[in-house]
């Protein structure tokens, strides 16, 4: 197996697999929650008739500069299916034929399962996941994407995404814009007073003079937990393995076109994360030491409403019920181009 398909099949599972459990995870907390306050309340028996749902494919894929595109299929569900260990092994959708084109030129994505990985490569994934191989290897997630370097991200690239798959045929269209440096980068504490030690992250932003510009936000704490902390078993481990977001992670500039101006944002976190600085008073800020990478992503406006929809709805009983856009034509979801700047800044 060469480099590429080696390093192909780490991000690929590195980027996918705990954003797949949460939302199966969610999806059973959020519908029971809802049942146990129906029947709750009810004195007796209603018959409500659904219609019957249209069978789709969702698409959920991103490319990014210098690396591969990483797309994950799945057949939509009613919201009041049944959910168990059969229908989730039937929830991705396998053999399909799925093409990507970048500025014209086509080539054929592949899919990847756990099965794919050498017993190396399944240890070295299951410990950037933290699961166990075992667990890795049960997991029935297929992910698309290609070890061809010609079809890796690229800047001012246009891509579009063909599934193919029964009776379904779904495209996605994106281009990789160039990102939009930031002009400054700082912390600050919550109250302002130097003597604190929490704080959130500021920046400086100015907007070009063209309407249509869209960005998100993330960030990475590169610096490793010392010896004082509530939970000993973290001492020595860096406090993120992968990047964050917090809510509200994207925006246009419909409201500040061609202005400059300052912003913040609070610390996201890692879905299902339990950590002690995750859940207790610092849970949000950023603390005094702490090296952060900050990411500001640049996308297209399709882009841009598929993540404000998905972040606004959020999910759950009390979600708003809306259609999300996206980009995906004769299908769900979206195929998102991101492009990247990147930045440290340390919190002394």
């Amino acid at each position: 197996m060469s480099k590429n398909q080696t390093n192909v099949n780490l991000l690929c599972f590195k980027s996918i697999v705990h954003s797949t459990f949460e939302h199966m995870k969610w999806r059973y907390f959020y519908l029971l929650t809802a049942m146990a306050g129906i029947f709750s309340a009810c004195e007796k028996d209603i018959t409500v008739e659904l219609p019957a749902t249209e069978n789709k494919i969702v698409v959920e894929g991103s490319i990014e500069p210098g690396q591969p595109p990483i797309i994950t299929l799945t057949y939509s569900q009613g919201y009041f299916s049944e959910v168990n260990l059969a229908s989730f092994a039937n929830y991705f959708v396998k053999d399909a034929m799925v093409t990507l084109s970048r500025d014209g030129v086509t080539t054929t994505l592949i899919s990847v399962t756990p099965s794919d990985l050498s017993p190396t490569e399944l240890a070295l994934a299951a410990e950037l996941l933290g699961v166990s191989p075992e667990e890795l290897a049960m997991n029935p997630i297929t992910v698309y994407t290609t070890p061809d370097t010609a079809f890796w991200g690229k800047y001012g690239s246009t891509y579009e995404l063909i599934i193919q798959k029964d009776q379904h045929r779904v495209t996605c269209k994106t281009k990789m814009n160039y990102p939009i440096p930031l002009d400054s980068i700082w912390f600050q504490s919550l109250s302002g007073n130097p003597a604190d030690t929490l704080g959130f992250v500021y920046a400086t932003l100015t907007d070009p003079d063209t309407l249509g510009n869209c960005y998100r936000w993330a960030t990475k704490r590169i610096n490793r937990y010392l010896p004082g902390i509530p939970d000993t078993s973290l001492i020595g481990q860096p406090k993120d393995l992968d990047f964050t977001r917090p809510f509200n992670s994207v925006s246009s500039d419909d409201f500040f076109n061609g202005l400059t101006f300052d912003f913040n944002y609070y610390r996201g976190r890692a879905s299902g994360s339990e950590k002690f600085d995750d859940q207790g008073i610092e849970s949000g800020f950023f603390k005094k030491g702490d090296t952060v990478v900050v990411k500001g992503q640049s996308m297209d406006f399709p882009s841009y409403q598929f993540i404000y929809d998905l972040e606004n709805q959020g999910g759950g009983p009390f979600a708003i019920p809306f259609n999300l856009r996206g980009n995906a034509v004769g299908g769900l979801g979206a195929f998102i181009a991101y492009g990247n700047y990147l930045d440290t800044v340390v919190y002394k």
